[in-house]
């Protein structure tokens, strides 16, 4: 090769290495720069007069100490507004578990006997009702007062009737003792109902219920004055919760810490066949209004009780507004004393403001009777809307229910109407 050729090859070749390496060195100054500007803070530069003060942030008017007062304004849960419907005692004497027999199957179903009154538990956000009888099983025998157990299939058509809760701790509760309760609570289980008031293990019973509304989280407790003299068994002192203001306050007090924001109670007290709340049942209610339940539901005493609503005044000078139904009636069962086939489904609109708490925004009922249709040789039982029979005789739109049943309508409504009274809330 001529040196001539062979200076140029050299020169050649280091010109190649050379532009090799300068753009190796420049993809890495851009790498770097781009590093740079991603995670360097160039606010440290700047300092203007018109700059956010971080301080004091102003938003819709209004001013905020810090960044985390900004984030809780923007982060304040709404208002949430609901209904909570309740209904009365729900027994189940041998005349309606014979009525409810079907001979070609040899099953019970009495989801007849609510068909005419679902509609104002149905639809509703949460409904609650007290169970006065037991599931303890056909081969125990179904039985009628004192002691009762009911066909199972009594659960399924309570919920199929729109009650989502019912509460089980009752003077009947250990009709068929620990046992009975046990199977009680497990045939509840079955079909789907949330349960309260009783409790297989004390582990149960140290859970309270709770039902979620939106962000509302609302706490339900129950008690009872007793079990008709019935033992509670030794060892289970857990299996029902009796009236005892030891463990009412200490339950409400869990509640608290748990982060309820409403209490219900569902009290089993009361005169039976008295249409008025006693000493006990208004003592009773000023307390647990004090200890910090919001709402009562009584039952027992067969027949409907006043309505209440409270402003009360707590210990710290606050006021919160409370409700209490001594008692709703009987929602099923077949007695004969005076006012015991009348009841009502209560319907309390409600709305729980995180800053002011419970709001009422109404209370309604609706009056139910409990007919029994002699006429007919099955299906005799069912749940009469007596307003709407009643209009509906009146405007010749059906005059089916006859003369006499709508005179003993009438009779029933103002019977309820002078308990109650017409307008509430």
């Amino acid at each position: 090769m001529k040196k001539a050729d062979m200076n140029n090859s050299c020169s050649n070749n280091g010109s190649f290495r050379f532009r090799k390496v300068f753009l190796v060195v420049l993809f890495l100054l851009i790498v770097v720069f781009f590093i740079f500007i991603k995670f360097f803070d160039f606010s440290i530069f700047f300092e203007s007069a018109d700059s956010v003060d971080k301080n004091l942030v102003s938003v819709n008017g209004s001013d905020f100490s810090s960044d985390s007062d900004l984030i809780n304004s923007n982060s304040k849960k709404p208002p949430v507004s609901f209904n909570l419907v309740a209904t009365g005692d729900i027994l189940c004497h041998n005349t309606q578990y014979f009525d409810a027999y079907i001979r070609s199957s040899g099953l019970y179903d009495f989801n007849y006997v609510f068909d005419d009154v679902k509609k104002y538990i149905e639809p509703f956000d949460i409904a609650i009702s007290s169970l006065e009888t037991s599931f303890a099983g056909a081969d125990k025998g179904y039985s009628n007062y004192p002691r009762f157990n009911t066909p199972d299939s009594l659960a399924e058509a309570i919920k199929n009737t729109g009650i989502d809760i019912v509460s089980t701790a009752g003077n009947h509760c250990l009709d068929y003792g620990f046992s009975g309760l046990s199977r009680t609570i497990d045939v509840l289980d079955a079909n789907g109902l949330d349960h309260l008031g009783t409790y297989k293990t004390k582990e149960d019973q140290s859970k309270i219920l709770y039902k979620y509304i939106g962000d509302v989280k609302i706490a339900f407790l129950n008690y009872t004055y007793g079990t008709n003299g019935i033992p509670i068994p030794d060892g289970k002192d857990f299996c029902v919760n009796l009236i005892d203001k030891n463990l009412i306050s200490s339950q409400i007090s869990q509640a608290k810490a748990e982060g309820a924001n409403l209490t219900v109670a569902c009290m089993h007290w009361g005169t039976e066949y008295l249409t008025s709340s006693n000493s006990e049942q208004e003592d009773l209610a000023d307390f647990l209004f004090l200890e910090g339940v919001d709402i009562i539901i009584g039952n027992h005493p067969h027949v409907i009780e006043p309505f209440e609503k409270r402003e009360v005044t707590l210990e710290d000078g606050s006021v919160k507004t409370c409700f209490v139904a001594y008692a709703l009636g009987n929602f099923t069962a077949d007695q004969n004393y005076e006012n015991t086939r009348d009841s009502i489904i209560l319907n309390l609109s409600l709305t729980y403001d995180f800053d002011d708490g419970l709001l009422i925004n109404s209370v309604t009922y609706t009056p139910v009777y409990i007919y029994e249709n002699n006429s007919v040789s099955t299906h005799k039982f069912k749940l009469i809307d007596i307003e709407d029979a009643i209009e509906k005789y009146e405007s010749g739109i059906d005059t089916s229910i006859g003369a006499s049943l709508y005179n003993t309508l009438k009779k029933e409504l103002d019977n309820i109407v002078s308990i109650v009274g017409d307008e509430l809330v």
